[in-house]
């Protein structure tokens, strides 16, 4: 462990590395190695290496070295030992910089500019000694001429060295303990932001340069001497302005490109767009801005009343969604409506479509159909609504609801985009977050007055998903993919303006939203291995290393793959990793045998399970060996037919099943099964997201009993290890969520060993 204490000046700083105190000279070579520090400390090496080295004043008034712009203490720690050697005072003409003992200097070297309104020059001046000249003259160059002359200490600046002074020179002089003192008979308050300025109709907004002088902007006759200004010293009214020459340049060329709508919108809504590969503050006017204000605020305007035709009640939270969504599709903008899974969000959508009245598609899973039109045909009755589906399609006389799947979207998307559609709705819109897919392409194809997306997971891996989703629902909000990852990748904070207004998220755990939700208790519930389970798993663990280890590239990644889900299959039952026909199962599995405790418990009290597992195979297990034990079951997985998906919820919902054996991937999503009371998570996705998903089958609206998750995990094993990863969020718990196993591929051999090795809890 090595602990980091700043001091002044940034040298007397120390690290304190196994209880003891090591200056920042000596403990530089253990940084180096350190996993923590070492990469920061080369950070602050390339930094000196590239030249920002300045000389500085420490707060306290001590010589210092220090680098232009580093991020912290501890770059300027670094940096502060590294120039001083013997030939340092050459540089700077004293002992000042060069000693490792800290000197106490005059903090009062001031640079004075004035101004000679005869000859039209700016002087430079500094009543000070030789020092402090030559300080200033390592950090801005053009003060070396000052050492020329037989007075050190003035010179005539050029109109190019006071543009580059207004620039960065203040900045580089100020890091360095130098004050900058400009004079009193001119300011330097010119401030320029782009105006975005049209209308709608014209489909794009102009784009401009506009300069305030101290908050009141320009005259176009002020802005006309501005920009045919070549000097830096410019007279506008009865104030002379020092004028840094990239603002004049963008007062003689004001307009820049124009912005499509949407572009102009993001740039509104976040005051702030890219000219020329940088980013400037943006200010919106006339339509524009009273569209920004319109949007900003999601509960902002009148109220909207159910529309008569709706056979149900919206709760309040249902009802101001229904308003947000009215008001950004009249507007012609898409939106994302993010609430949680089983909060109505299908019964906002049905309501919205009897408010627009026209032709509606939405585009779903699979499994999703039957519950489409059964909560059209249960909430909006007399509402025309058809599947196209199937062998036998038609979208003759459009009229009402058209429910497909993605799947025939994707391959028949020229026949659906022929059709004049007033809304088209992405359901589980999370299955067109890969931008590039053919799927996510061929939904791009369909035109509609307005796009709503519906998902509960916006964001399961990364920002691009989010990007995916706005950019399909309101084209060019976001811009490019690539500047929107440049720009927000690494503070995705700051979208908060941007994807709010077309982003609405609502959580069951939230004030107000679902008060009527009775309690959830998620349990992990450790089983120990059968003894046939440890020798499997030791031996596999064994014999896969020893491959890994003489392995390369593809091949090594492909068997850290098999090995990840060997181990896994042999947690959940030796039957199902040996691939067995006919097995015995009893006896010879702790998962297997703590389920079946759980059902006798779950079962005697009139209770309902869903069982949830990754693998086909063992589902079918579990349900061979339910079946032998005289429990009443059904299995549903990718392969089940759509009508027989139906069935199967009808069946469970009435009682008539009490286990619900499911696949996670086929039925983590749309299913209503809310007369269960327990779900069980026999084996672990590794991604929170995906298993709070399938726990939404039965924790939703229309839960009326309290229900209890549980999570099987091997103790000792791979899912005992990356389940203290996922609850304490430690490193590798973000690769997980982001990339599942195929993040354990990019494990080192030592690494990967610690984290599948069999540990003893027995």
């Amino acid at each position: 462990m090595i602990e980091f204490d700043p001091a002044d000046p940034p040298r007397s700083s120390t690290f304190l590395i196994e209880g003891t105190r090591v200056p920042v000279a000596r403990a530089l070579p253990i940084l180096l190695r350190d996993e923590h520090w070492g990469p920061r400390a080369r950070q602050a090496l390339e930094m000196v290496a590239e030249g920002r080295l300045v000389p500085a004043i420490s707060p306290g008034g001590y010589d210092m070295w220090r680098i232009t712009g580093a991020p912290g203490e501890f770059f300027d720690a670094i940096a502060d030992t590294l120039p001083r050697t013997p030939a340092a005072h050459l540089v700077v003409g004293g002992p000042e910089y060069a000693s490792m003992e800290p000197q106490k200097l005059d903090t009062s070297a001031t640079l004075r500019i004035t101004v000679d309104f005869d000859a039209m020059q700016l002087r430079a001046s500094m009543a000070t000694d030789v020092l402090a000249i030559r300080r200033a003259a390592m950090v801005w160059h053009p003060l070396e001429r000052m050492l020329d002359t037989a007075t050190p200490g003035d010179i005539v600046l050029s109109d190019a060295e006071v543009g580059e002074l207004l620039g960065a020179g203040v900045r580089l002089l100020t890091e360095a303990g130098i004050q900058v003192r400009w004079p009193a008979e001119v300011v330097r308050d010119l401030t320029a932001s782009a105006v975005l300025s049209g209308s709608p109709e014209a489909g794009r907004f102009d784009l401009g340069w506009q300069v305030e002088l101290r908050g009141q902007a320009l005259t176009p006759s002020e802005m006309g001497m501005l920009a045919e200004a070549h000097r830096p010293l410019v007279r506008l009214g009865e104030q002379w302005v020092l004028v840094d020459p990239a603002l004049a340049r963008k007062a003689r060329d004001r307009i820049l490109d124009p912005l499509p709508t949407a572009a102009a919108l993001g740039a509104a809504l976040t005051a702030s767009t890219e000219v020329d590969g940088e980013q400037v503050p943006v200010v919106a006017t006339g339509w524009l801005e009273t569209l920004r204000e319109r949007i900003s605020d999601p509960d902002a305007g009148p109220p909207v009343d159910p529309p008569a035709e709706l056979n149900a009640s919206l709760r309040d939270y249902q009802l101001r969604g229904l308003r947000w969504l009215d008001r950004m599709t009249a507007l012609g903008l898409g939106c994302c409506l993010a609430d949680d899974m089983g909060l109505g969000k299908t019964i906002t959508l049905i309501a919205l479509h009897l408010l627009r009245r026209g032709p509606m598609l939405v585009v779903c899973p699979a499994s999703l159909l039957g519950n489409w039109e059964r909560e059209i045909r249960r909430f909006a009755p007399g509402t025309p609504v058809r599947r196209f589906h199937g062998t036998a399609r038609s979208l003759d006389d459009l009229d009402g609801v058209v429910l497909t799947t993605y799947g025939t979207m994707r391959v028949d998307a020229e026949t659906l985009a022929a059709q004049q559609w007033d809304l088209v709705v992405a359901d589980e819109a999370q299955h067109v977050k890969n931008p590039g897919s053919s799927t996510a392409k061929a939904l791009r194809t369909i035109p509609s007055a307005a796009r709503v997306a519906l998902t509960g997971t916006p964001v399961e891996n990364h920002l691009g998903e989010l990007w995916a989703i706005l950019d399909w629902t309101t084209p060019g909000l976001l811009g490019t993919l690539p500047r929107f990852v440049a720009r927000w990748g690494d503070s995705p904070a700051g979208l908060a303006p941007l994807i709010r207004p077309f982003l609405l998220r609502r959580r069951k755990t939230d004030p107000g939203i679902a008060p009527e939700l009775p309690p959830k208790t998620e349990t992990d519930r450790p089983v120990a291995l059968t003894p046939e389970q440890v020798g499997l798993y030791q031996a596999l663990v064994a014999e896969t290393m020893a491959m890994i280890r003489a392995s390369s590239d593809m091949a090594r990644r492909g068997l850290i793959m098999k090995l990840l889900t060997g181990l896994k299959q042999i947690c959940n039952h030796p039957a199902q990793y040996l691939k067995e026909n006919s097995p015995v199962l009893p006896g010879r599995s702790g998962k297997l045998e703590l389920l079946d405790e759980l059902l006798d418990t779950i079962l005697s009290e009139d209770g309902a399970v869903l069982v949830f597992t990754q693998y086909v195979t063992m589902a079918r297990l579990l349900e061979d060996h339910l079946t032998t034990r005289g429990i009443r079951t059904q299995f549903l997985h990718g392969g089940t037919p759509v009508p027989r998906r139906e069935e199967m919820v009808d069946r469970f919902q009435n009682g008539s099943a009490p286990v619900f054996l499911l696949s996670l991937k086929a039925a983590g999503t749309g299913l209503n099964l809310t007369r269960a009371d327990h779900v069980v998570h026999y084996d672990r996705w590794w991604n929170p997201a995906v298993e709070d998903q399938a726990t939404d089958r039965a924790y939703r609206i229309g839960q009326t009993r309290p229900v209890q998750v549980h999570r099987l995990i091997a103790e000792g094993t791979l899912e005992d290890r990356i389940a203290d990863m996922l609850r304490a969020k430690k490193n590798l718990a973000d690769a997980v969520l982001g990339s599942g196993e195929a993040a354990l591929t990019q494990l080192t051999d030592d690494e990967l060993a610690e984290l599948i090795e069999l540990r003893e809890t027995w």
